[in-house]
């Protein structure tokens, strides 16, 4: 199976052709392409999700809004095939002090959520898990906290294989990283031994290749294994899709 994180960009520059409107066949003609089983996007508020839907009626979700925990805000929703998958079990829960409301955590500047999925393979009758998020991306307390969270949640569900998606806004030598490996979880791209890959963000690769960051991670669990990762650096008509590259992994379980 397929899975793939992609930070889609909530807005952009209007004058630069970077805005959501002008990039949103780029976007879906991408997930078309590549066809994950599942997938965590990361700034996707409601227009972009009824663009997604509609562009790709085979993929069910799960997820709210941040802000209200229904409309409105960035969603961090996880997609499946519904032709492959059943989910037999799903929530949200804000990164907070609360997290069964919306609300901001710790040393936060937004307000952070995760979504999740337990899916049903229809052809084996296996299920796994893929937890999908948006770390913060000013407050320590808040991603470590954040990532601790989500661990402690996915523990409930450790019979489980799992998938732990998200732009996680902290590169690998940070305390939110070893949070989740902490707790078992195994970055796709070192599982692999693909450590020469690309960085992640780049900001429509207006930074410089040595000020780019490595924040966007797919984390497997559990009786995952992985075949292969990649960093789709591919530029449909010659443009990017958006200021992050998605990134994908080849998973056995």
């Amino acid at each position: 199976m397929i899975t793939m994180s992609f930070n889609v960009l909530c807005a952009g520059n209007k004058l630069k052709k970077t805005y959501w409107t002008d990039r949103k066949d780029l976007v879906t003609g991408l997930i078309r392409k590549y066809r994950p089983d599942t997938f965590g996007l990361q700034e996707a508020h409601y227009r972009w999700m009824n663009c997604i839907c509609r562009a790709l009626p085979e993929y069910g979700y799960v997820g709210v809004g941040r802000d209200n925990g229904k409309r409105l805000g960035e969603f961090s929703p996880v997609f499946f095939l519904k032709e492959k998958y059943v989910p037999v079990d799903s929530g949200i829960f804000w990164l907070s002090e609360t997290p069964e409301k919306p609300s901001k955590g710790w040393d936060g500047a937004c307000t952070r959520i995760c979504s999740y999925a337990v899916l049903r393979e229809k052809a084996t009758g296996k299920c796994f898990v893929h937890f999908n998020t948006h770390l913060d991306h000013v407050g320590p307390v808040a991603q470590r906290e954040g990532a601790k969270l989500i661990a402690d949640r996915s523990l409930a569900l450790s019979d489980l294989p799992a998938i732990m998606t998200g732009d996680f806004n902290v590169e690998p030598d940070s305390d939110a990283f070893r949070t989740v490996t902490d707790a078992g979880f195994e970055e796709a791209r070192f599982a692999c031994g693909k450590t020469d890959e690309p960085k992640t963000f780049h900001d429509f690769e207006r930074r410089a290749e040595k000020d780019r960051t490595l924040i966007d991670f797919i984390f497997v669990r559990n009786g995952f294994t992985v075949k292969d990762y990649k960093v789709i650096t591919e530029k449909p008509d010659g443009r990017l899709p958006s200021d992050h590259y998605p990134v994908i992994a080849e998973l056995a379980f």
